[in-house]
């Protein structure tokens, strides 16, 4: 939504008093923009702290499910939580490592925790939770590839070590296979460069769905 100049100049010229009751107003419905105001503002904690904060979170919501023995539908539902609470991290604090970083952490976890669990499924049951994680992938291959180099070095364990629980798991690797996933990629830290278009030809032709 664009703003007329008019109205962006009437606004200028309210009084302060004024202006701070509305922002307030504004922002009790708008909670995330709140949270990222006041990350920029007085929040005395650094991204990195932030960071590792919500991984924390996230590897206990995982962890945690061992012990209430989640079906595969929940844990898909779990796992679209926590990327819900990773996306609301990136808004409020900008963290586009941190999106990669959290992305992988949890894509470990998941499968760490959980492969016998898919296995164990049946193909249909299995078959969502594993189309969101093939997906999830190649959207964190995607993001790689637009950080500075430098930077990349940082997933190579994380990204192996996914690699290796597809190839182990028969549920996981089909569904990989089917949708162009390589995991020697992922293993071998050899992603291709066309990371993007090899995205949106699958999802052109009805893949990663």
């Amino acid at each position: 939504m664009t703003f007329e100049l008019n109205f962006k100049k009437a606004l200028h010229d309210l009084p302060d008093a004024e202006k701070d009751k509305l922002i307030l107003r504004l922002l009790r419905r708008d909670l995330k923009l709140a949270k990222r105001l006041q990350f920029e503002l007085i929040d005395n904690e650094s991204i990195e702290e932030k960071r590792n904060e919500l991984e924390k979170q996230l590897i206990q919501r995982i962890n945690l499910g061992l012990t209430h023995n989640f079906s595969v539908d929940s844990l898909l539902q779990e796992l679209r939580n926590m990327s819900g609470m990773i996306t609301e991290h990136l808004f409020v604090t900008k963290d586009k490592f941190g999106e990669i970083s959290l992305n992988l952490k949890i894509l470990n976890q998941i499968l760490t925790v959980n492969s016998g669990r898919i296995q164990a499924a049946s193909p249909k049951k299995s078959y969502s939770l594993c189309i969101y994680i093939i997906a999830r992938i190649y959207k964190v291959l995607v993001l790689m590839q637009k950080l500075h180099e430098d930077l990349l070095l940082d997933f190579k364990d994380d990204l192996e070590n996914i690699g290796n629980l597809i190839g182990s798991n028969d549920s996981m690797m089909h569904i990989a296979i089917k949708n162009g996933l390589d995991v020697n990629w992922l293993i071998h830290f050899n992603i291709p460069d066309n990371m993007d278009t090899r995205q949106k030809e699958l999802r052109a032709k009805g893949f990663l769905r």
